[in-house]
């Protein structure tokens, strides 16, 4: 499955009240789009994202990093279907969610790529637990069953041929794409919805929603471990620092067994591989490639993904040569490279106690941890 997400943002959202459209404003310190955007850029098994925003909205929109904008149309369904005809060609499935559910959860998200594995389609939903009125007039003027009923939720899911024809042939007007999806002769799936994916609406929904996010911090923790040889050499290069010694490091690239430590450890975090799969040592084009390239990637995909780095710290397992008096030349120079403070980055050695290949002298191992926070 290649998996894109499709965020419709092209509202007005008069109900929430405001000078500027609901998915504009702040709720903490992003915007409601911006939250929503972060949701899907933080998950490695989407592909890509399309923002459907109004024409006028552009100012807004062109700050959110990692995603496609792409204009709406006059009705939420004209507007769903802008977005998935700019979707590229090798996108199977599409995950349509409104900008206005900030606080969707990977538990939601899950449940609907989960379903499309065997279905065409699959929302997640509520299953309506409170008695139900018929009203006139401010007076209670009947009851109804609410047997069978559930409060519908997005990202709604689908094979993307498919609803990319449903909503070609539908006429308009649909309140959701499972309407749309439905009226083409699709079967949807229920998943399990979740009663903190708020639709903000109202203007107390801001104040809602702030508060589940504050206790949805999404915190990633990942390790790197690398191991270098020692070969003929003058010097060494570690945690981006030329350190004087009677040997160098063995490598295709620099060889920086420090940063290549850190490296790894923000790929873990983001559950996507090694420096091995995005730098394969059998490409010519990195023999000798001063290893702060790795590092720029993986800051830069952590980002893409919406995550800051937090702090990393990094150990130096090795006899010879000495840190202690270049640790803090090290430290700014990872600090500068992972674009947070100087404090946040720890760079310390110790021994093996003349054990095994370190403690021979035969080379240095490092270990590395790196958190990661969703913006």
């Amino acid at each position: 499955m290649q998996i894109a997400a499709v965020i419709v943002a092209a509202g007005r959202g008069t109900r929430a009240g405001g000078e500027i459209p609901k998915q504009w404003q702040e709720v903490g310190e992003h915007s409601v789009a911006a939250w929503s955007c972060a949701r899907f850029r933080s998950r490695a098994d989407i592909a890509e994202i399309i923002l459907v925003i109004h024409p006028d909205d552009r100012v807004f929109a062109q700050s959110i990093k990692g995603v496609t904008l792409v204009h709406g149309g006059a009705t939420r369904d004209g507007s769903v279907h802008n977005g998935l005809k700019a979707l590229a060609a090798d996108i199977t499935h599409v995950l349509i969610h409104d900008v206005a559910r900030c606080t969707v959860s990977d538990r939601v998200i899950d449940g609907v790529i989960d379903a499309l594995q065997t279905a065409d389609g699959a929302a997640p939903a509520l299953p309506v637990s409170d008695a139900l009125w018929i009203g006139a007039d401010c007076k209670v003027s009947g009851t109804q069953d609410r047997t069978g009923l559930f409060r519908a939720q997005t990202p709604q899911g689908f094979a993307l041929r498919a609803i990319l024809n449903a909503h070609g042939a539908h006429q308009g007007g649909a309140a959701d794409d499972v309407e749309v999806a439905r009226s083409a002769g699709l079967d949807v799936v229920i998943t399990e919805g979740d009663e903190n994916n708020l639709k903000i609406t109202m203007p107390d929904d801001f104040a809602r929603a702030a508060k589940i996010l504050e206790q949805r911090v999404d915190i990633r923790l990942g390790n790197g471990f690398d191991v270098h040889a020692f070969e003929d050499g003058d010097h060494v290069i570690l945690c981006g620092v030329k350190v004087p010694h009677n040997k160098a490091l063995k490598g295709h690239s620099d060889a920086d067994v420090g940063m290549h430590a850190v490296t790894d450890a923000i790929y873990g975090a983001l559950g996507d591989g090694d420096i091995g799969q995005h730098f394969p040592p059998s490409d010519p084009q990195w023999k000798g490639a001063a290893s702060e390239i790795f590092l720029r990637h993986a800051v830069d995909l952590a980002a893409s993904r919406g995550f800051t780095i937090s702090n990393v710290d990094c150990t130096l397992i090795c006899e010879q040569p000495k840190i202690g008096p270049h640790a803090g030349t090290m430290k700014d120079t990872m600090a500068a490279l992972l674009q947070i403070t100087p404090d946040r980055v720890s760079v310390k050695a110790t021994t093996s106690e003349r054990l095994g290949f370190t403690g021979r002298e035969e080379g240095i191992a490092a270990l590395a941890t790196a958190t990661l926070v969703a913006k």
